[in-house]
């Protein structure tokens, strides 16, 4: 799994940095600030499906050993945060969040924090910065959020959509997840599509779906036939692709070969 958030890094090697042996509490944090024009997916998968994200989270939390989560939602997601508040309340109801969850000794709490609709505090140090109720703006680094984080401490932070695929890879295997996407580029990913094509809306592909493919097959082309001239791959914050750039698989390593990014998944 690598971060569905933008940079795309392995989601388990960025795991593997927080310090087991550190006397201070860790926490884990979910990036649902979601400010890229053109990016809509993480809201829909809490929208619909919030345990999901609830899940990932208490898996991560058991594999780097914190005890307490933050789920940070966009200031303008206000229903959204309602939702979660429930689903929340819900897991903790069954026995999947709290103390001594489902008996085995483990305690995680989760709670929802709502930004102030600041576009900056997508980026992850400047959303520690708001967690912390500081101004939202970056910190310089080193050092990195596994080592100092939330409240100076250890710290895992993810994307929503990078948590609710862990559930998936814990009861299927990694192999099978690997398998839906092209090497070192696993899983399915959720892209946004809008702007001129036909069928705008979130499409779940596999990684390495084709560029043209899912302008042309999943969204239905270009309006009135017309010619295609230029994609934001993955986000405002992107570089252009020109028409005749846009045979290209759409994963990580693809994009950074041609020299923009697969990011949030903005199409």
């Amino acid at each position: 799994l690598r971060g569905r958030g933008g940079a795309g890094f392995p989601t388990g090697m960025k795991w593997s940095f927080v310090p087991r042996n550190s006397p201070k509490p860790k926490y884990v944090v979910a990036n649902a600030d979601e400010g890229e024009p053109g990016t809509c997916k993480d809201r829909l998968l809490m929208e619909n499906d919030p345990h999901q994200l609830i899940e990932g989270m208490a898996i991560a939390a058991i594999a780097v050993g914190a005890h307490a989560g933050y789920i940070y939602v966009r200031g303008e997601f206000r229903y959204v945060i309602e939702i979660l508040d429930r689903a929340i309340s819900e897991a903790r109801a069954r026995g999947f969040l709290g103390k001594n969850i489902l008996g085995s000794g483990f305690d995680f709490e989760l709670y929802t924090h709502s930004g102030a609709g600041s576009y900056e505090c997508g980026e992850e140090s400047a959303l520690l910065e708001s967690l912390e109720g500081k101004r939202g703006v970056p910190r310089i680094r080193p050092p990195f959020p596994a080592v100092v984080g939330a409240f100076q401490c250890p710290t895992v932070l993810n994307n929503v959509e990078t948590f609710s695929a862990v559930p998936a890879i814990i009861r299927d295997g990694g192999a099978a997840f690997a398998a839906l996407g092209t090497p070192r580029n696993g899983g399915t990913r959720l892209f946004c599509l809008s702007g001129h094509v036909n069928k705008p809306g979130v499409y779940e592909l596999p990684m390495g779906f084709n560029l043209l493919r899912m302008i042309y097959e999943v969204g239905g082309g270009i309006p009135g036939g017309k010619r295609l001239k230029a994609v934001i791959p993955g986000g405002s914050s992107c570089p252009v692709l020109r028409a005749e750039e846009c045979d290209i698989a759409m994963d990580f390593d693809s994009l950074a070969k041609a020299k923009s990014m697969l990011g949030s998944g903005g199409v």
